[in-house]
């Protein structure tokens, strides 16, 4: 198998899944037999802050950070916070954007404005090949729990990769808490099936 590095950036909001879905794409990576670094950010996380992980597959990776402008897929977990990244896209890479929205504290208290959705993705279309939206939090919501809506992503993210769908539903098995499996396998096919 080809070991062609890809270099990942997941961003989303504290409580959101973000590292867990981090966790699941390091281990995916691992067992398709790739060396992989991974680095995580938490911020404010508990209090609902920004948080960002790099993840990092290749034949041999020597950092976990991933270089600006050459990040092949951008993650986001939430769209302002996907309208952090793009200049660490590589040209042409992909953005797969979860669509919705945490208005942060300032645009709450009226000190700044949330961008329009189209603004957002006019920002990422000047980095990226593609641009795809995908309504995760929804089809969390109606799978029962809206923190699975990082899964759902990955489940998207996932047709665009290798590995067969029963490895990536492994991994989710070994690395979610066991109460939680048959939901996150849910939310990981509810994903698969939208990409």
């Amino acid at each position: 198998m080809d070991k062609k590095k890809k270099d990942f950036i997941l961003a989303g909001v504290g409580g959101q899944g973000t590292i867990l879905a981090s966790d699941i794409l390091m281990e995916v990576g691992l067992a398709l037999g790739y060396d992989v670094k991974k680095s995580e950010v938490h911020g404010m996380s508990q209090r609902g802050g920004a948080v960002e992980s790099h993840v990092r597959w290749g034949e041999r990776v020597f950092s976990p950070l991933a270089e600006k402008g050459r990040v092949d897929y951008l993650v986001g977990f939430e769209m302002l916070e996907a309208a952090r990244w793009p200049s660490y896209l590589l040209k042409g890479g992909t953005a797969v954007v979860n669509r919705y929205r945490i208005p942060p504290p300032a645009v709450n208290l009226g000190q700044a404005r949330y961008p329009e959705e189209r603004e957002i993705d006019s920002l990422l279309a000047g980095r990226a090949g593609r641009v795809w939206w995908v309504p995760a939090t929804e089809m969390a919501q109606e799978l029962g729990n809206a923190a699975v809506a990082g899964v759902v992503l990955l489940g998207a993210l996932s047709t665009l990769l290798e590995g067969e769908e029963a490895l990536w539903l492994d991994v989710i098995e070994r690395t979610v808490p066991a109460k939680f499996v048959a939901l996150n396998k849910q939310a990981f096919l509810a994903g698969r099936r939208a990409g």
